[in-house]
């Protein structure tokens, strides 16, 4: 095989404080598995600082023994307590005051919330998010329109369902007063909840001070007078100060608080942000994992009406508690250690209250019995307070304790600095490097994850009506004054004309249909070649054989292609140990001087993988192939050798083919990637083209701690990258395009008001000075969950997938927004992802069916598939870069390749 291709971007997870309600009437239910999608309860808070699995003071050890090589055998499951489900970091239960985000949390029949409030973290607020009093509009102010023109027409649907259309909807605001003035906020609320009863006021949300309600309440001012428990008389009057603006953030909180409702009134389980369905539970025993297929809804205004994105969405659970691990790792050498490696860096889910929590430390030195001080300053074993809290016993006692520290950005948003949690309550989350390399386990998996278009769009409807049959869901959506369509969207889409690629000479080719180029490449010169005309090739002895066939198929299928390969040199290794690599390695770099290095590899050990590529990357400076040894007994052989080769031509600053793009236009991707070896910092890729073929690039990767900004780095990128190309072409870009990855939402802002503006002020003095810049930043996403379908019928037994070049931009697009969808891929199993482009600046001067192609075309570009990927090429190989640095090498390469795509 090729090169390993990038898992994905690694990305944190973060957690949230909760208790249980003390004095609920609960009824008992099965330990886990089951047990695990019981409430997310709440309770009285401890001393900050260390939490058993909620908020907690300083644990302080009882008396101890020593801990056992040999661990007692598995506890018997303890019994979860069912309750009610509510959203991430909520509260639950009488008497606490402390107001809620309006993120996930449940609202009461009278309608209570805290929306309005801000999202500041600790009590108040989920994550320590910033003040959002409305959705950032991202449109320039210029783009008049956002449609293109060019291509065939396509009827469309997508997993959306209308709610009501724009303009026939509104949000009035009163603000609440009360006589005499009251602080407690619950108070407040019930006074107000009470007073409503009679008053014909449906829906409504209450955050103590401001009321929200789609109805106008008659009289206003509205006053009632209501007694609270010792008899005080309050006058409350509600007076209308306003309608909410259509686009104010507060049309989101509202929407998706009622969707999560809905979604709990269909006896659906919350876990992590998205609900799943218990019932329906997959068990896969001989891999010891199950699946939960559950549902995405979002709910917010799109073009012209209130719409729901509705997706399929899995869980994938191990039936096996981190106990079991412990046990399992009892049995070797050194147990402590064993655990230690196995167990650190994973995300496990607490059951009793459905949380997820990333390990970062076992402590040996505490087990269940230790004991901790609560913020009232009495003391209580971790065993005593899991019993008391959530009635869940803990039968072995013999257990060290599990340490997760929360983060800086979460310990200001009020987050206790460490959460100790018991191994055996803690259920393993996701897969192991070893699962994800079991093909039967993956192949398992993808028969129900897997779905085609046809399953899912049957899937997505079965679930809007099974919403619709759910009595409480409709009243609940009916209250708003909302409703519900019955069948998915139709959206007009357009396929956009193929695309064609340039070879040697001029040869033309085409993808076809499918966006498939693989068999026009096999016998054409490619377009740019870098003769490799000194190969040395490092196998293990038992190698030998295949090693020598491959390097044949790949002299033949090089000379197909007029890619000179010389006569390689093939050396042998005695064993395949990493430091042999390396030796070898210096000696044939030393004396040989090859222009690259073919290095065989028995497996894909991630050792020797990453030894040999900082070797040749970071020390030397040299060229480097990687395949792995099964592959040398692939039957598709020349196949492989024919895409080894194009890879090894482009790592010599070759390119296969190329395409015809604007003079002067420098197109840029960047990306992000956490370091795997350190977590606290990450590695930017970027990448810039060089010429008006988009085949020649300008790599670099820097280094940021994970919290840093990044937009010094893009800026200083961009000004190297304009300084390398006016060196190259003698001139400086005329226009210059930023595909930026690795932004989420909550992001856009800063990026266009930090980012954007510095890069423009940094050009304007070192680059273009007087001259006016030209240039567009454009935000990919490609983890969206939205899904476009051909309109059922409308082609053969192709799934009812669009064909590659399907355009949408229009209906499910954002009114806020210069943004539209491409699906740039053809995909044979499951259904094909569009990927959305929102473009945050934009002084090009084309307009928007022009740019919708010129990014098309860019996703033909991406050297390691002969065929469309889901992004921009210059996109795809910032991603390559970032990940290579942040996974193998952990620094920067040497800048001698930064000229050469090395990384693919």
């Amino acid at each position: 095989m090729m090169e390993p291709r990038g898992k994905g971007r690694a990305r944190g997870r973060a957690r949230t404080g909760g208790q249980p309600a003390g004095g609920q009437a609960q009824q008992p239910r099965p330990g886990p598995p089951q047990g695990a999608w019981s409430a997310r309860p709440s309770g009285v808070p401890l001393q900050q600082g260390v939490h058993p699995g909620a908020w907690a003071g300083r644990s302080q050890p009882a008396q101890q023994s020593q801990q056992p090589q040999q661990w007692a055998a598995r506890p018997a499951a303890p019994e979860a307590l069912q309750t009610q489900t509510v959203g991430r970091g909520s509260r639950q239960g009488g008497g606490d005051d402390r107001s809620l985000t309006g993120e996930t949390r449940q609202i009461s029949q009278g309608g209570d919330s805290g929306l309005g409030q801000e999202r500041r973290g600790g009590g108040n607020g989920v994550r320590g998010r910033t003040n959002r009093n409305e959705i950032i509009s991202t449109r320039p102010a210029h783009i008049k329109s956002k449609k293109g023109t060019d291509g065939t027409p396509i009827r469309l649907r997508a997993n959306y369902f209308p709610l009501v259309p724009k303009g026939l909807w509104g949000l009035n605001q009163y603000r609440v007063d009360f006589a005499p003035d009251l602080d407690n906020t619950s108070t407040r609320k019930y006074l107000v909840r009470t007073g409503l009863q009679n008053k014909n006021v449906s829906g409504y949300l209450f955050d103590g001070t401001v009321l929200y309600t789609p109805n106008r309440i008659h009289p206003d001012p509205l006053s009632f007078v209501v007694d609270t428990d010792d008899g005080t008389h309050i006058n409350v009057t509600l007076r209308l100060v306003g309608e909410v603006k259509w686009g104010d953030y507060h049309y989101l909180q509202l929407f998706n608080i009622i969707m999560r409702k809905c979604l709990t009134f269909m006896d659906l389980k919350l876990m992590g942000r998205n609900y799943f369905d218990p019932k329906l539970k997959i068990s896969i025993p001989e891999h010891n994992l199950e699946l939960w297929p559950g549902y995405f809804t979002s709910i917010r205004q799109y073009e012209r009406s209130i719409m729901i994105n509705a997706d399929l969405s899995f869980k994938v659970l191990r039936t096996d508690n981190v106990y079991d691990l412990l046990l399992e790792c009892g049995q070797s050498r050194n147990p402590h250690n064993e655990f230690r490696q196995r167990v650190i860096g994973n995300i496990v889910l607490t059951y009793y209250n459905n949380k997820t929590y990333r390990i970062d430390d076992v402590d040996f030195k505490q087990t269940p019995a230790s004991t901790f001080q609560k913020r009232d300053g009495s003391s209580i074993s971790y065993a005593q307070y899991f019993q008391e809290r959530y009635r869940v016993p803990i039968d072995v006692m013999e257990q060290p304790m599990l340490v997760s520290r929360s983060k800086q950005r979460e310990i200001k948003a009020g987050m206790p600095e460490t959460v100790v949690l018991i191994p055996s309550l803690c259920i393993m989350t996701g897969l192991t490097d070893k699962q994800r390399e079991n093909f039967h386990l993956m192949k398992a998996l993808g028969e129900h994850t897997r779905v085609g278009p046809q399953g899912r769009i049957q899937k997505i409807r079965e679930f809007s009506q099974r919403l619709q049959n759910c009595r409480e869901a409709m009243e609940e959506i009916r209250r708003w004054d909302l409703e519900m369509a019955r069948d998915l969207v139709e959206v007009s889409g357009r396929v956009l004309p193929e695309e064609t690629l340039i070879l040697r000479n001029g040869t033309q080719i085409t993808g076809g249909p499918e966006a498939d180029f693989t068999k026009s490449l096999r016998t054409a010169p490619m377009f740019n070649v870098a003769p490799i005309d000194k190969l040395a090739v490092l196998c293990p002895g038992r190698f030998r054989q295949g090693t020598n066939e491959f390097v044949s198929c790949l002299i033949k299928v090089g000379k197909g292609m007029h890619f000179n390969l010389g006569s390689p040199k093939i050396i042998d290794m005695q064993d395949d140990r990493a430091q042999s690599y390396l030796d070898n390695l210096d000696y044939v770099i030393t004396n040989l001087a090859p222009k690259m290095v073919l290095v065989i590899l028995p497996n894909n050990s991630a050792d020797r993988y990453n030894a040999v590529k900082k070797k040749c990357y970071v020390d030397r400076a040299m060229p480097c192939q990687v395949i792995v040894g099964k592959t040398l007994s692939n039957k598709g052989l020349m196949s492989v050798a024919t895409k080894v080769a194009i890879q090894m031509n482009c790592k010599m600053g070759g390119a296969p083919w190329g395409t015809a793009l604007p003079k002067a236009t420098m197109i840029v991707g960047y990306d992000v990637c956490r370091d795997t070896a350190n977590r606290g910092k990450s590695f930017a890729g970027m990448v810039a083209s060089m010429d008006n073929a988009c085949s020649q690039y300008f790599s670099l990767t820097t280094e940021h701690e994970q919290e840093q900004e990044l937009s010094s780095n893009i800026s200083t990128f961009l000004l190297l990258a304009c300084k390398t190309y006016q060196e190259r072409n003698k001139i400086i870009p005329e226009r210059i395009v930023i595909y930026r990855d690795g932004v989420g939402d909550g992001q856009i802002q800063y990026v266009k008001e930090h980012e954007v503006d510095i890069i423009k002020k940094k050009l304007e003095v070192e680059v273009y000075k007087s001259q006016p810049i030209k240039m567009a930043f454009i935000i990919v996403s490609k983890r969206i969950n939205t899904k476009i379908f051909r309109f059922q019928g409308a082609g053969p037994k192709n799934d009812f997938n669009p064909p590659p070049g399907t355009v949408v931009d229009d209906v499910i697009t954002w009114p806020e927004r210069y943004d539209f969808y491409i699906v740039s891929q053809c995909v044979r199993q499951g259904t094909v992802a569009p990927t959305s482009y929102n473009v945050i600046e934009d002084s090009l001067g084309i307009d928007a069916n022009r740019l919708q192609k010129f990014t098309f075309k860019l996703c033909h570009m991406y050297y390691n598939y002969s065929g469309t990927v889901r992004v921009p090429a210059p996109c795809q190989y910032a991603h390559k870069l970032a990940f290579l640095t942040a996974q193998s090498l952990h620094r920067a390469a040497n800048p001698a390749l930064n000229n050469t795509l090395y990384y693919l």
